[in-house]
């Protein structure tokens, strides 16, 4: 399908103007059609105004706004939407009202129409089962802003016919965005695969390991997170972000990996939604998010004695660090010593007790992502201030911030991203979605720096397999197991890229 089509949109709502404008852009007619009297209208005068900035900026020239704004329609009832092509709802995120629509839409369309829904969350069968022919009917889930965000979800329901799959794709590709193919399973691909940096975030704070503010800092500053999870959950506001927490967990037949967390509920009933009331997990002023003062490091003592467990991954950089401080580098522990320990999975009071050291003056110091970007420091639960403050000081001391945490297995940036990790090869085990459109799908819709098993890649398959290991182990939680996917391609020392093996 790569001539030109008509196309409707249904649903004159943000989503719906945003896809309007990507096809007629692209080059379609489109037609935008709203069961509410004038909401078309504005949709479309909406969407001129907004191709009409690229005027404005000399994006585009005044000839080929004209040609654009020609391919735009406001349709004034449902049978306008006849001879279209591709028909798109972007309405109300209820089942009843889609299903009665695309009833609808069949008594008007053409036989060989394509019905498609932008739902993010309903099952996509039980809408085309409202069809007298399901096979036409798929998922199409773009993301806000449609023009901006250059992915979108083909979701083939179990009637879905492969060609309708192949023409919704081709017809994606063809307006520049990448189109990812993605089985009827709750949250699709994008937000299934997004579910770790919430359910872990909300997990750290539920143990009172770490502040909402510095879970957020050291997975922007440390991990390349382009937001934290409290920020992303204050952005798209708490009330939907439960509702759809809730849902994947139920769906997926509460699957450990997906578990909501206890702290949602309270917050959404105190109406604590995020940027849109005022107050999230964060305050704010306007849009200006208000977050606490960072605490001033502390004085470097004289004399300081430094050991690092022999074992500690990063050993050489922090001997280098400790005599470039002006401390002293011990090869044994001393009474006096401040003893670093650096744990894959584990927290520092485990650590402190396997090695028969005094949790008293442990601290750990997690070895992702190195010593080079922004640190974070574990306390077992015994750590006295002076030697708290005197790795503080030490690991500030040519300039990197720090982040000093309580103890928790894992630390913040190995249980994130071993998740993560962990949820995408379990997307790829079930076949829900290729290698190549995971990857591509978390870069795109989810802004993460790389894709996730390229991510698992980078950590080393071996070493995120050993982190969730070791975390189910200490917490005792099944939502830590590992993935077939995982273990197999770690046994075999493969990528974690690597697909299944063709079957006849």
């Amino acid at each position: 399908m790569t001539d030109k089509l008509k196309i409707a949109v249904i649903g004159a709502g943000t989503m719906g103007r945003g896809i309007v404008q990507l096809f007629a852009q692209a080059g379609h007619r489109v037609h935008c059609f709203d069961s509410f009297e004038g909401a078309a209208g504005k949709a479309v005068e909406f969407v001129v105004g907004m191709i009409g900035r690229g005027v404005e900026k000399g994006r585009l020239d005044a000839d080929e706004f004209e040609r654009i704004r020609g391919q735009i329609h406001a349709a004034e009832t449902m049978q306008d939407l006849a001879d279209c092509n591709v028909l798109i709802e972007a309405i109300v995120e209820d089942l009843e009202a889609k299903r009665a629509l695309f009833r609808s839409l069949e008594a008007v369309v053409s036989p060989e129409a394509i019905l498609a829904s932008n739902t993010s969350s309903l099952v996509v069968a039980e809408i085309a089962a409202a069809c007298a022919h399901p096979q036409r009917v798929a998922g199409l889930h773009f993301f806000n802003p449609v023009p901006l965000m250059k992915v979108a979800e083909v979701i083939a329901a179990v009637r879905t016919a492969p060609a309708v799959v192949t023409a919704l794709r081709d017809l994606v590709a063809g307006a520049g965005h990448r189109a990812v193919v993605a089985a009827d399973q709750p949250g699709f691909l994008v937000n299934h695969a997004g579910r770790g940096l919430y359910t872990e975030g909300l997990r750290l704070l539920e143990e009172q390991s770490a502040s909402v503010d510095q879970i957020d800092l050291v997975l922007r500053e440390a991990a390349g997170f382009r937001m934290g999870p409290f920020e992303l959950l204050d952005l798209t506001g708490l009330d939907v972000s439960s509702k759809v927490m809730s849902s994947i967990y139920e769906q997926f037949q509460q699957e450990p990996r997906f578990r909501p967390s206890s702290l949602v509920p309270p917050r959404v009933a105190a109406g604590l939604f995020g940027r849109k009331t005022g107050q999230g997990w964060y305050a704010y002023e306007g849009d200006a998010r208000q977050v606490p003062p960072t605490a001033p490091v502390p004085a470097l003592p004289t004399g300081l004695e430094v050991w690092v467990a022999p074992e500690a991954a990063e050993r050489d950089a922090l001997k280098t660090l400790v005599e470039a401080a002006g401390a002293q580098w011990v090869e044994r522990p001393t009474p006096e010593a401040l003893l670093i320990v650096q744990p894959w999975g584990g927290d520092a009071t485990g650590e402190a007790v396997a090695l028969g050291l005094d949790a008293a003056r442990c601290v750990a110091i997690d070895p992702l992502p190195g010593l080079g970007r922004h640190r974070t420091l574990m306390l077992t639960v015994a750590t006295a201030p002076a030697m708290r403050d005197a790795a503080h000081a030490l690991c500030a001391h040519d300039g990197v911030g720090v982040t000093v945490i309580n103890d928790s297995p894992g630390f913040i940036v190995q249980r994130v991203l071993a998740t993560v990790v962990n949820i995408a090869a379990q997307i790829a085990q079930r076949g829900i979605a290729s290698v190549e459109d995971i990857e591509d799908a978390v870069k795109l819709g989810l802004g993460y720096p790389q894709g996730p098993l390229s991510w698992g890649d980078r950590i080393g398959g071996a070493r995120v397999l050993a982190i969730l290991r070791r975390m189910q182990a200490v917490t005792g939680d099944p939502r830590y197991r590992p993935s077939p996917w995982l273990e197999r391609r770690v046994a075999l020392g493969l990528s974690l890229r690597t697909a299944e093996a063709a079957r006849r």
